[in-house]
């Protein structure tokens, strides 16, 4: 069984973040619609997984965050001379951007699952 969800999260990690989110609005709609189904249960899975994979680079970019020193390259594959583009320190002046912004990528928003009331006290 190991084996398998190793598989699995290889294949997971193979695909990007951006065409999974682009699925997320569609697996949280039908995982709000709960219905006694297989293809309910498939939904849980796939919206658990796009979720993952988020977690997964969240993680991943928090953590190599942490380990860069100052005046470091931004990215692993960034050549040593990248270290006058590195991130400003907070607060730090911002210059103006030459290029316009990119659009912020889809967040998606957390799922609230509670049992419905139904009045039987």
């Amino acid at each position: 069984m190991e084996q398998v969800l190793l598989k699995m999260a290889r294949q997971l990690r193979a695909f990007d973040e951006a065409s999974l989110m682009a699925l997320w609005d569609k697996y949280a709609e039908a995982v709000g619609r709960f219905e006694p189904s297989q293809r309910w249960e498939e939904s849980v899975l796939v919206l658990a997984m796009i979720q993952g994979m988020r977690f997964k680079n969240q993680l991943f970019n928090h953590h190599w965050a942490e380990s860069r020193q100052p005046g470091q390259p931004a990215t692993p594959e960034a050549p040593a001379d990248a270290s006058a583009q590195a991130t400003p320190e907070p607060g730090a002046a911002r210059q103006p951007e030459t290029q316009p912004a990119a659009p912020k990528p889809h967040r998606g928003k957390v799922l609230a699952f509670r049992p419905k009331d139904t009045g039987e006290s």
